[in-house]
């Protein structure tokens, strides 16, 4: 039997550090049947010289360049639109793979008929050092789990488009813990393969970096898009905020 395709989807913006490695972490995967669509989101920097090389190397590159600098969202939603696989994973252009990752991942949502996956993941370095902290996910959640919790990685989750439908990312940081919440709020389950199969890379004056605008965004989440009142907003922030400090510093 064929194996399904899988659409990895990668947005890129000054990218030029670290593409090379993120994009060879997807070459070295076991499981070959993908198709990496990159979305360049105007980068000032060589990234988009260096992506051009890549694709020549490799024809399940697929290559796109937003006409304005637009933002994480809409550059996924992008190269969602164009994708053709069964299954849409998610890969930025600074984290890494396991070589595994996609064989397990797949074998996982098929064995048990899951509709949306994630995995644990460990935290590197810039210059891309282990420091030994990984992020270790109950075996389900819900929405109203997700509403208190952080845990769900945005470069471990892989969704079977037959299943959920039209996956659109909205146009609100952050885009990804809103996605899942539309999901999720729509009766879905997200399913964790407990095994730590990618590497999120803790980059210095990037967003995730500072706590306070990540808080401040998480908070607009609640209110904007949930629209969840002031009572549920704060009691949720709360146990996002505890869970937060437990996943990057105890």
């Amino acid at each position: 039997m064929k194996k399904p395709l899988v659409s990895i989807i990668t947005p890129t913006y000054n990218a030029s550090k670290f593409i090379n490695e993120t994009v060879q972490s997807v070459w070295n995967q076991t499981y070959q049947n993908f198709e990496h669509i990159i979305v360049d989101d105007c980068s000032r920097d060589n990234t988009w010289d260096i992506l051009e090389g890549l694709e020549k190397e490799n024809s399940r590159i697929k290559l796109l360049r937003m006409d304005k600098n637009s933002g994480a969202a809409l550059a996924r939603n992008k190269a969602i639109q164009l994708s053709k696989g069964k299954y849409i994973a998610f890969l930025d252009s600074d984290d890494l793979w396991e070589p595994r990752k996609l064989e397990l991942q797949v074998q996982f949502m098929q064995n048990h008929n899951i509709a949306f996956s994630f995995t644990n993941y460990k935290m590197i370095d810039e210059s891309g050092q282990d420091l030994y902290r990984e992020v270790k996910c109950p075996k389900v959640i819900n929405y109203r789990d997700l509403l208190k919790n952080t845990t769900i990685g945005c470069l471990t989750v892989m969704l079977d488009k037959d299943k959920i439908g039209k996956i659109t990312m909205p146009n609100l940081q952050p885009e990804d813990t809103a996605l899942w919440l539309r999901i999720l709020k729509k009766g879905h389950s997200a399913y964790c393969l407990q095994e730590t199969l990618a590497s999120y890379r803790l980059v210095s004056n990037s967003v995730s970096s500072n706590k306070w605008k990540v808080a401040k965004r998480m908070w607009k989440v609640y209110r904007t898009s949930e629209k969840l009142n002031i009572f549920s907003s704060f009691c949720y922030f709360f146990n996002y905020a505890w869970n937060a400090v437990r996943k990057h510093y105890l």
